[in-house]
Parts: C-alpha cells; structure tokens; sequence
C-alpha cells in the first residue's frame, strides 16, 4: 500500500515539476537572491518581500535587501510529522507533506541545487546527506509515507536546536508542518533562509458541532468524551486563530516567508505562486 502510494506521489510530483505543470520556470527556486550583499533604498516595482523592516523603521524610508546568487543552493526539506499530521477529511496532511517534499526535491535536483530531508517530530528520526540524485527524492518521501506519527508530539524547540547543530552549511530552509503550537524559529533565521509551509485541513479552521461523542488525541493518544457543541467550537476556533495571528507576525518580524496549503487544493501549483 505504501509502495504504490509513493509510486503515485513519485509520478505526479515528477510531471508537475519536469513538465508544463509549472510553466517554463527553471525550478521553484529561480531567481532567487540567496546571499546578503547590500540594502538599497526601496525603488518602485521591487519585491515587496525583500523589504528590511528594521532598517525601514529606522531610517523613515523603505530599504530592500539586495542578494547574489549562489551557483548552487544548498536546500534542506524538513517533514514535521506529528500525530496531528494523521488528520484530513480529503487527504491526510501527511500524505500532502509527503506531496510537498517531493516537490522540493524534484525541483532541487532539476535546478542541480543539493537536497536533503529531515524527519522530525518530538525529536530528529532521519536525516539524508545533500544529494542530487533522483533517488534521494525517492528515498524521501518513503520515509515520510512509512512514518508512524501516531503518539507523537511537535517539538519546535528541539527541532530548532538540533537544526543549528547539524547545519553547518546556510540553507533554503523548508519546514512543512501543521504550526500548532509554542513555535520561535528566530534562531534559525539568522543564519538560514526559512520557508515555512502550513498544511491544514479546512475542518481543522471551519470545524461543524459534532454532538457527544468519543474523541482521540492522536498525539497523546489519550481519549476523552464529550459533546462537541457550538461553545466549544467557538472556543476551539478562537485559539486556533490566535495561534496563527502570533504565528504569522513571529513569521513576517523574523523575516520567514510562508504559505499554508489545504488538502484539497494542489500543492505544486500553490508553491510555485508563492514563490515566484
């Protein structure tokens, strides 16, 4: 089962990114500015996004954050699988990290940048040399497909201390998860450039009354009983969105770059307009 779910991942992210799918862009990454060179005051049709804050505020007037490309990008994918990744009322959210994954890898290897994935949840369970092989993509979404994410818990401090350990080398750093959570990449972003991919299930944010009935916690794989009534959704979905609102400006004041992706939608074709 496993095998041909790869299988099919492998044959549709392949098409998507070698094929028309995407346009004529090189890879998802092209263009892209990766090396800090300079600030230049703000010129009218710039990137919106390579505007520095900090130095804006100071100064009264818009500066831009000028790059030089690298020769070779070093780009580093990590699948953040816990048990709440074991959800979707389309696909599962992990079947669509598993999808996303392959995307960047595909996309790494055609534009000849180095890839690598990590496979993290309560603690690091796999990491994978820099490759520009095919197969490493392969290799990739296997581990993601045959991960048991059942009982286990996103630790995003852990994955942040580890990841300053082990890269050595500044990254394209992508982190696919849910975001739920106490979650500080500031760390991170001093030294690698983040791209964080929020993947969700529209139920997740828009969840009906459910009634009394029995519920698991895939994380903690503890069950509880209760009736799941319009107060309680409204409290559920008060915290949810009081999450991703400290999420978002944690992620615009540390100059992460992010987009979130619901199973039902196509995760190439919404990487690829956010990146552009």
């Amino acid at each position: 089962m496993i095998k041909q779910s790869v299988k099919k991942i492998v044959l549709k992210t392949k098409k998507q990114v070698y094929g028309d799918m995407l346009g004529n862009n090189a890879s998802l990454f092209q263009g892209e500015g990766f090396e800090f060179a300079e600030l230049r005051e703000y010129i009218y049709g710039d990137d919106v996004r390579k505007i520095d804050w900090k130095t804006t505020a100071k100064l009264g007037k818009p500066f831009i954050k000028v790059y030089k490309e690298e020769r070779e990008l070093n780009v580093v994918v990590v699948s953040m699988l816990s048990g709440s990744t074991y959800f979707g009322t389309v696909r599962q959210k992990s079947d669509v990290i598993a999808e996303i994954t392959a995307t960047l890898g595909f996309s790494s290897i055609k534009s000849s940048d180095l890839f690598s994935h990590i496979v993290f949840a309560d603690k690091m369970y796999h990491i994978s040399k820099p490759s520009k092989k095919l197969f490493s993509v392969h290799r990739a979404i296997e581990e993601v497909m045959a991960f048991d994410a059942l009982g286990k818990e996103a630790n995003y401090q852990a994955l942040v201390e580890t990841l300053i350990k082990r890269l050595k080398k500044k990254a394209l750093l992508f982190i696919i998860s849910d975001f739920v959570g106490d979650i500080d990449l500031k760390l991170l972003s001093k030294k690698h450039d983040i791209f964080a991919v929020i993947v969700r299930d529209r139920f997740e944010e828009n969840p009906s009354e459910l009634g009394y009935l029995r519920l698991i916690d895939m994380e903690s794989k503890q069950s509880f009983e209760g009736d799941v009534n319009a107060s309680t959704m409204k409290h559920y979905k008060k915290a949810l969105h009081e999450n991703d609102e400290r999420l978002y400006q944690q992620f615009k004041k540390q100059g992460v770059r992010f987009t979130k992706v619901y199973t039902h939608e196509e995760a190439s074709l919404k990487l690829m307009k956010k990146m552009r």
